[in-house]
């Protein structure tokens, strides 16, 4: 309902709607912060940083929660990408920012290594790379994920193994 009411234009909808869902955005950015060094965004910054991304969308047919926090997920990766390359670009800091990537025998990886692989993924398999962005970013269960691709819970499962298992091939040093 407020979801439909800020697609109306209810500012006061909107606000209500981020009050209600601020812990569970909260949950989200301390899970992909977890474990990460070298990143001066805390909790509160990557939240509002979503936040105000998913603030200046419009025209959005939010469709029901499980839709909004994937859109929340893409938008959470996007702000800690962008800051990761701010960073970046400062000359004075050279340190590289490690993903926890909980993907099996890889350990923790780059997040622009992350970030790229996914982006190949999503040319390969678009569906699959959602996944992983929302289950891995987002933090969503596979039953909120399968809500949102319409997929059943089962599909959803080997399809995020599958995209677990390419990533891992994707982040293994290259030997050449």
């Amino acid at each position: 309902m407020l979801l439909a009411a800020w697609r109306r234009g209810d500012r006061s909808a909107r606000d209500r709607l981020f009050d209600i869902l601020y812990g569970a955005l909260t949950q989200s950015a301390a899970a992909m912060l977890r474990g990460e060094r070298n990143v001066s965004l805390s909790v509160g910054d990557l939240v509002h940083e979503t936040i105000l991304k998913l603030i200046v969308l419009e025209q959005i047919d939010w469709q029901d929660r499980a839709h909004f926090m994937a859109l929340t997920s893409v938008m959470m990766r996007r702000a800690l990408v962008e800051h990761v390359r701010a960073k970046s670009r400062n000359k004075r800091q050279h340190q590289k920012v490690e993903l926890r990537t909980n993907i099996p025998d890889v350990g923790n990886a780059d997040l622009e290594e992350v970030n790229e692989a996914l982006e190949r993924l999503a040319k390969i398999d678009r569906e699959r790379a959602d996944i992983v962005e929302m289950r891995y970013f987002g933090g969503m269960e596979i039953a909120d994920i399968a809500v949102v691709l319409e997929l059943s819970e089962s599909t959803v499962k080997r399809r995020w193994q599958a995209a677990r298992l390419w990533l891992y091939e994707a982040l293994q040093p290259q030997h050449g």
